[in-house]
């Protein structure tokens, strides 16, 4: 059993479905851990349906603090110092909250630059690496490098205890008779998780040829949706999910036949469920997305259709989408299952974080 700490994790909200997700698995496993969690964020708003009911681990609740009141005195003040403070893709402490640490703490935290993931040679080059804090309030202190990653030498990926026996006791049927009682029978269940990829319309016109059914998750996969359907020749099979919490989406991931996501805790959460998937990343204007799909896709060993398709989604190769038949499914599925049974051998970050965590007290 490890050491009983407490933990302030500071996150910056980008897309709350993405940076806040990860942020709060990562909570709730440390949680359910026997760890002490205090999670710091800008906007917390998200997680009203993304975690409507709060968990209660062995070592107490987790507190959810805006980030103002980190460089507030009166709390800093009477602030219980943690033992790990966890800096969440990229996000900067408040220089309060350090300086304030700096001058009352008798010895620094374990200090952690939590990255964005990536199967890129970066991420196995810089995992676990030193960064020693050069000016401020905290100078003479050090950050270590922590990466998640899809091999044994980074930072592994969240994965919560009894997950596939979790997965294996769930009813999919039942849950898909609930979802989605229009779907005909041999037809395929398909979730939707985007931004607006600009193949959206003809992807959803041949899925109107094949009769599968698609859920589509609310916001802004729902409105790019919304927009396609009046060009569409013809009727498409489909319905609009509701907001839910982390459990539930996963439900979905493990209820459909294909599942095309995006950002990251969906596309670990997608490896998870074992089914065909598809990942749309959020496009960057240098096209620094394009060497972070073809490390990913070298990494699941995709095969030249999965390749083909996810290009042409993501922007990065010109022409039509493949039309997906049972084969290619069937492969697609393999592909998946492998790369997840590769993961399930190897150490699942909240593994590797409190390890580093006693390793540096």
């Amino acid at each position: 059993m490890p050491t009983s700490r407490l933990w302030d994790v500071f996150c910056t909200v980008i897309d709350n479905h993405g940076d806040l997700g990860v942020c709060w698995r990562l909570a709730r496993q440390l949680n359910q851990a026997g760890q002490r969690v205090r999670l710091w964020v800008d906007d917390a708003s998200a997680l009203a349906w993304m975690a409507p009911d709060r968990p209660q681990g062995p070592a107490g609740a987790i507190d959810v603090l805006p980030w103002s009141a980190a460089t507030r005195p009166d709390t800093l003040a009477t602030l219980e110092p943690a033992d790990v403070w966890i800096e969440a893709f990229g996000c900067h402490l408040p220089e309060p909250f350090v300086a304030h640490g700096a001058s009352t703490r008798a010895r620094p935290p374990v200090w952690i630059n939590l990255e964005y993931l990536s199967a890129e040679t970066q991420a196995r080059r810089n995992h676990g690496l030193h960064s020693p804090v050069m000016s401020g309030p905290a100078k003479g202190w050090v950050k270590r490098f922590y990466y998640p990653g899809f091999t044994p030498d980074t930072g592994g990926l969240l994965r919560e205890t009894g997950l596939i026996e979790h997965q294996q006791g769930f009813d999919r049927q039942a849950w898909r008779a609930r979802h989605a009682p229009a779907l005909a029978p041999g037809a395929h269940l398909v979730s939707l998780f985007c931004y607006e990829p600009s193949h959206l319309k003809p992807w959803l016109q041949d899925l109107a040829r094949t009769g599968d059914h698609l859920l589509v998750t609310p916001g802004r996969a729902l409105a790019a949706v919304r927009s396609a359907l009046p060009e569409l020749p013809g009727a498409l099979s489909w319905s609009a999910l509701p907001y839910c919490d982390q459990d539930g989406f996963d439900q979905m991931l493990w209820a459909c036949d294909l599942n095309l996501v995006r950002g990251e805790d969906s596309l670990v959460r997608a490896i998870w469920a074992g089914q065909p998937l598809v990942w749309h990343l959020y496009p960057q204007h240098d096209g620094a997305h394009h060497a972070k799909l073809e490390a990913f896709l070298d990494w699941l060993g995709a095969p030249a259709s999965l390749r083909r398709f996810h290009r042409v989604w993501n922007d990065i190769e010109p022409g039509d989408l493949p039309v997906i038949d049972e084969n290619m499914r069937q492969t697609w599925a393999d592909c998946v299952r492998s790369a997840r049974q590769r993961l399930l051998a190897q150490p699942d970050l909240l593994t590797g974080l409190l390890g580093l965590a006693e390793q540096d007290a």
